[in-house]
């Protein structure tokens, strides 16, 4: 079945869909993506629906997407949009394309990699399973939640929640490429319309760097989209690497680059010996599983809880990162002055992205899951 498989992957965030796409193309699937590059980003994509600013752009996209581009999105036997939100339009008018979507395709799946009601919910919920996130900690509002009050509000507006709720009810299932979106989808679907897929990394375009056993010097690398410092943590991770540059300056350099085009940013990760992700993650993400492929050494989310669910009891190279200022500073410290750790722990981060992100494995996750969601859906099982 797989072999003739007519495959539409509509949005992308940070290259996981076109990745995902090469994964399946490899499996002999028939792929087209769909996509805006994710903004600033300029990911590759097989049609573009970028819109313009301002509401005429979102009339012209909707109008596109309604005419010339539709013709483009029927047809296939699996579509996979990356978030409830899949077009930049509001939430009315994405609900007209997702119920179009419905009609002329096959089974309709959710590969959820971003914030959506149902996610920010369980996040605010009193028997939340993580102790913290970006927007809250043990329970209590975060600095995120504070500083971002409208952008909250905006989330949980009658229009935007009641179109993720249609949303949930109206798709066939859905896939995780993270442990936290996993947990989320737990509380909207049943058992059997969800799947873990993880993160797709396309293995060939991260040839292991060269890291001298000896390293005269550590070179910190943090990698940051400005508008999302706080979601990220980027600005503890400066801080705290700041500091630890001028305890040790002949021992530390910090290499700082913010909103780089994704094949650009791609070729100076390469440049690091650590790089430094993310604060608020229980799981590495794109940034750095792709940092893990070139066989360098990342802070970033690497909990007990990540590595259990995934099977994962041996090799955990993830430098996991810590959420308060004083521990991320000793943890950091901590690798610039132990670098003969660093060549190590780095050929183990490849082998951990070759045992579970390989894009083809991964793509066999969702492959797998969304053909026993068909399967189950004409009673074939």
């Amino acid at each position: 079945m797989s072999q003739a498989l007519k495959i539409l992957l509509l949005g992308d965030y940070s290259n996981c869909q076109r990745t995902l796409a090469t994964g399946l193309r490899r499996l002999g699937c028939d792929v087209t993506l769909v996509s805006d590059g994710s903004g600033w980003q300029n990911c590759q994509r097989d049609i573009d629906i970028s819109r313009r600013s301002g509401r005429l752009g979102g009339l012209e996209l909707y109008v596109r997407l309604s005419t010339s581009v539709r013709r483009q999105l029927r047809g296939y036997d699996i579509v996979s949009v990356n978030d409830p939100n899949f077009v930049a339009l509001r939430p009315a008018l994405i609900r007209k394309v997702f119920d179009r979507l419905r009609r002329d395709n096959g089974a309709v799946f959710l590969n959820a990699m971003s914030y959506d009601v149902p996610f920010l919910d369980m996040l605010a919920s009193k028997d939340c399973p993580l102790e913290y996130s970006e927007w809250f900690t043990s329970g209590s509002p975060a600095r995120l939640y504070y500083a971002g009050q409208e952008e909250w509000k905006q989330w949980h507006s009658p229009q935007l929640a009641g179109y993720h709720s249609y949303f949930y009810e109206h798709i066939d299932g859905a896939v995780a490429v993270l442990y936290e979106y996993y947990l989320a989808l737990e509380r909207m679907l049943p058992a059997e319309k969800i799947a873990y897929g993880g993160i797709p990394i396309a293995l060939e375009s991260f040839n292991p760097v060269e890291i001298p056993e000896k390293i005269d010097k550590v070179r910190l690398f943090l990698g940051r989209d400005r508008s999302r410092m706080l979601v990220k943590g980027s600005d503890y991770l400066e801080e705290a690497a700041r500091v630890v540059v001028e305890r040790y300056p002949d021992m530390a350099e910090l290499v700082i680059v913010e909103n780089r085009p994704f094949d650009e940013f791609t070729r100076l990760l390469k440049g690091a010996h650590v790089v430094l992700d993310q604060i608020y993650s229980y799981t590495p993400a794109t940034t750095a599983l792709m940092a893990m492929a070139y066989g360098l050494n990342v802070v970033s989310g690497g909990e007990d809880a990540y590595y259990d669910f995934i099977g994962e009891h041996e090799n955990r190279p993830i430098i996991n990162a810590p959420i308060d200022i004083e521990a991320l500073t000793a943890t950091i410290e901590d690798v610039v002055m132990h670098p003969g750790l660093i060549a190590e722990r780095g050929r183990r981060s490849r082998e951990f992205v070759e045992k579970h992100n390989e894009c083809t494995l991964v793509a066999r996750r969702y492959l797998d899951f969304w053909i026993s969601r068909i399967n189950r859906s004409i009673g074939l099982c």
